[in-house]
């Protein structure tokens, strides 16, 4: 049996970023989608689907993306349930993203200044390119 979700959509708002009390990030979020097609009055009607992804990816997914992003999801369905106050059964249906895909230029996304460098640990790399040309002679190549 095959459970696949890809969505192409917009943030209605800011991914909820959480933490669960072993320390695993989950963040919840809506997609706006358009349906493929117009309705009687040759508008677009949207679903607002919810979504949930996990760990490492859901951090990612936070700190890259904003209230209008638009973004690319893969990822399956899942159905879960609990018992509310009232002692009713409630479903929640929703996707559970796998992998993400950020689907705009760089410019319209967040500013990456915001977040923090990464320390090298005073490692030089040799090899870094720091936009100067390399001047290699086609007899200093092994091949």
């Amino acid at each position: 049996m095959i459970n696949r979700t890809v969505l192409v959509g917009r943030l209605t708002k800011d991914a909820d970023m959480r933490y669960t009390g072993s320390g695993a990030a989950v963040a919840t979020f809506n997609l706006a989608v358009d349906r493929p097609f117009t309705n009687h009055d040759g508008q677009r009607e949207t679903d607002f689907i919810r979504c949930v992804i996990w760990r490492k990816t859901a951090e990612n997914f936070a700190n890259f993306t904003h209230k209008g992003s638009l973004v690319a999801i893969d990822g399956r369905i899942q159905t879960r349930n609990y018992e509310n106050q009232r002692g009713q059964r409630v479903y929640i249906t929703e996707v559970v993203a796998e992998n993400f895909s950020l689907l705009e230029p760089k410019q319209d996304r967040p500013d990456p200044q915001n977040q923090q460098d990464v320390d090298d640990g005073g490692y030089n790399d040799q090899l870094k390119n720091d936009g100067q040309q390399i001047d290699i002679q086609d007899d200093d190549l092994p091949f």
